[in-house]
Formats: C-alpha cells, sequence, structure tokens
C-alpha cells in the first residue's frame, strides 16, 4: 500500500452543483438540504461554485450568499471550499476575500481562461491569490476548460508557497501528476471520477467529485474498501459506477446539466441551469435514472 499524505480537505469532496429556483433565483434553502444529505452520506468537504455549481453564471454576492448557508449549515462538520477562479488576477483576489469573510475554509482556484498566458504568468497569478487571504488553496488544473496547462514543473515551484496545498487533478497525466506527488507533499484530488481509485492508488489524497451529488456513500466507499486492505472490493465498487459515470460525465453534455437533471428526477433541491446551459431532455433523463438505480441496487448494503 502506498503511503497516505495529508488531505487538508478530508478525503471524499462533492463539487456541488448550485440550486436554483423554478425562476432561477439562487436557493438557499434547497442548498442547505443539499449540503446536509451530501455531508450525512459520507461526504468530507463541500465544494461550491466550482464548474459543476455553474460558478461562470452566479455573481460575485451570490457566490458569497452560497458559501455563508451552506457554512451556516454544515460547516461544523466538514470541509468548505470556495471556487473563486476567473480570468481576472484581481477580481479572483477580491473573491478570495469574500469567500474568507463568508465562512470557507479554503479556496479553489483555476488557471486563467481564455487569455492563455504563459507559465510564469501562471505561477505570477497563483501566488497572488494565495497572498491575498489566510486560507489555504487548490489550484485546479483542468486545460480541457482553460486552455492553459499548469505544467508539472510549474506545479513545482508552486509547492513551495505555504498557502498552496493541493490540486484538483483534470489534465489527465498520470505522469505529470506522479512526478508532482513524487517532489512534493501537495494533496491531489482528482477531478475525474472515473479516476477516484487510480488517484487514491498512487497517493492521491481522494476525490472532488460531481457524480457524488446523487451518489455520495458509494463513492466513499471505493476509498474505505482500498483503506481496508481490500483492494479487489476497490476495483469492484470502482466499475460499477462505470455506466453512472460515463452518462453524466462523457455524454457530451456538462456534469452540472446531468447531476441537476438526476437530482430533479430523485425530488432532492437542483432546479433548472442557467443559460447558456440547457436542460437535459427526457431520454438522457431516463438514461441517467436508470442508470442510478442499478448503482444503487448493485451497491446495497455498502
Amino acid at each position: 500500500m502506498t503511503s497516505r499524505r495529508p488531505a487538508p480537505f478530508g478525503r471524499a469532496l462533492c463539487a456541488m452543483i448550485t440550486p436554483f429556483t423554478d425562476e432561477g433565483l439562487l436557493d438557499l434553502d434547497g442548498a442547505q438540504r443539499l449540503a446536509d444529505r451530501l455531508v450525512s452520506e459520507g461526504c468530507d468537504g463541500l465544494v461550491l461554485s466550482g464548474t459543476t455549481g455553474e460558478s461562470p453564471t452566479t455573481t460575485d454576492a451570490e457566490k458569497s450568499a452560497l458559501v455563508r448557508a451552506v457554512a451556516d449549515a454544515v460547516g461544523d462538520r466538514v470541509a468548505i471550499v470556495a471556487g473563486i477562479g476567473t480570468a481576472d488576477t484581481r477580481h479572483t483576489a477580491e473573491l478570495a476575500l469574500e469567500a474568507e469573510k463568508a465562512g470557507a475554509d479554503g479556496l479553489l482556484v483555476v488557471t486563467p481562461y481564455y487569455s492563455r498566458p504563459p507559465q510564469d504568468a501562471v505561477e505570477a497569478h497563483f501566488r497572488a491569490i494565495a497572498d491575498a487571504s489566510g486560507l489555504p488553496l487548490a489550484l485546479y488544473d483542468i486545460p480541457g476548460r482553460t486552455g492553459t496547462r499548469i505544467e508539472p514543473e510549474t506545479m513545482l515551484r508552486l509547492a513551495e508557497h505555504p498557502r498552496i496545498v493541493a490540486v484538483k487533478d483534470c489534465a489527465y497525466d498520470l505522469l505529470g501528476t506522479q512526478k508532482v506527488l513524487a517532489a512534493t507533499e501537495l494533496a491531489y484530488y482528482t477531478g475525474c471520477d472515473e479516476y477516484v481509485l487510480a488517484m487514491y492508488a498512487i497517493g492521491g489524497a481522494g476525490y472532488i467529485s460531481t457524480v457524488s451529488n446523487v451518489t455520495p456513500r458509494h463513492f466513499r466507499s471505493i476509498l474505505d474498501a482500498f483503506d481496508a486492505g481490500d483492494p479487489d472490493e476497490a476495483v469492484r465498487l470502482q466499475q460499477l459506477t462505470i455506466p453512472l459515470t460515463e452518462l453524466m460525465m462523457a455524454s457530451g453534455l456538462p456534469g452540472s446539466v446531468t447531476a441537476k437533471a438526476l437530482l430533479v428526477a430523485l425530488g432532492l433541491p437542483a432546479g433548472p441551469v442557467r443559460a447558456p446551459l440547457r436542460p437535459a431532455g427526457r431520454e438522457t433523463v431516463d438514461g441517467l435514472r436508470t442508470a442510478y438505480e442499478r448503482l444503487v441496487a448493485a451497491s446495497a448494503g455498502v
């Protein structure tokens, strides 16, 4: 078994959706109820206003209000990590301060997008955000959305900053990830649900999962089985998630769309997505519901 480094925000984190009312307004009551369910079913931490939380279409005030509401509901039980990433360093620093005031325990900061800054500018951006507040940072490496990778060499330098403590890894580069894991104390969380066990087995801290919005207990059971010294059971549990993960994360629709569609079908707080996203169609919802029910049946007793 690989040695397990500390996980600053817990092991099993959910990239929580942002519930809206039918009119498209922020649903703080729904957010609190969903957060309580996720924590009660095994989440160690909640990541708010990330990709799954539709951060591009929520205002700064809504982001702060969401942190306050969720922290009030579950903040004494789990870590609250606030997504604050923007393409503007100054704006991101302002959001870092607001998240700290609202009660966040940590920050998730994505690589600046669209402008595609070179690596020295990426490094300077993250250092500026780490210096802007007293909260620990998780760097969010998702080049498929931002257009810019946090290169392993840049990650090695950033690991020297005392408040840069973790990475949400969506780079699909296990070689690069292992280079950084071997040389630093950064806690790596996979942001790709299909890599939950793979990342954990090579020394990762855990996951930040979109699919966990609907199956928090099952995803935690993968880590629990591995920690209990039963890798075969961990493999079995990971493989059970494949049909649902494929429909939610690899069907051509964003995870925020599919997660909300399934949550609504299950009668849980979610509401609509905001434009330019559009709701999932009936056939997609039916497929998600079927895959979810099969996973629940197969994992009964976990």
